[in-house]
């Protein structure tokens, strides 16, 4: 940057510390507009209004990291709404985790969904899955939820030898 040669060294300085900050100021208030397209990263206040444009709404008590990963995946989550592999896709992305499910069991009605999920998954994101259910679920489906629990089973193979005979007798 070139200054005025009248000015002494610490008065250029300054003013080249003050020209930088208020550049600086400047570029942040012209960028500001462009990083609120993004739901990770945008204000608060925008945030809500991409999400009444996406059609979603905060339920109560959800924590805003939640919420800004369900307005960012809106849109491919509408996508993948309509199919079994869509539905478990929509629960890893927002952090549930792998889910089973089911659809046309025998025995059971037509129109009852099972889905299969942990203790813990049921536990730790009862609101979200019904918010799911509600929003992504197709219409005249029943969805049932079936807590399935792990376990470990351990086998042992031994051998095991038997010695017959048969004996007939006659009269």
């Amino acid at each position: 940057m070139q200054l005025p040669f009248w000015f002494s060294k610490e008065q250029i300085s300054a003013l080249a510390t003050a020209a930088s900050q208020w550049f600086a100021k400047l570029q942040e208030w012209a960028l500001w507009p462009a990083m609120q397209s993004n739901p990770e990263t945008c204000a608060e206040a925008v945030l809500h209004l991409i999400a009444w444009q996406r059609d979603i709404d905060r339920f109560k008590g959800e924590p805003l990291s939640l919420f800004r990963k369900r307005v960012k995946y809106a849109y491919i989550n509408a996508k993948d709404a309509g199919s079994v592999a869509g539905f478990k896709r929509i629960f890893m992305r927002l952090g549930i985790g792998y889910v089973e499910i089911e659809e046309r069991m025998d025995g059971v009605d037509w129109d009852v969904v099972d889905i299969q999920l942990s203790d813990s998954q049921l536990a730790e994101n009862q609101q979200l899955l019904t918010v799911l259910i509600q929003h992504y679920g197709r219409t005249c489906r029943r969805y049932r939820w079936t807590v399935i629990t792990p376990m470990k089973l351990q086998i042992t193979a031994h051998e095991f030898n038997n010695d017959y005979q048969v004996v007939t007798a006659k009269l």
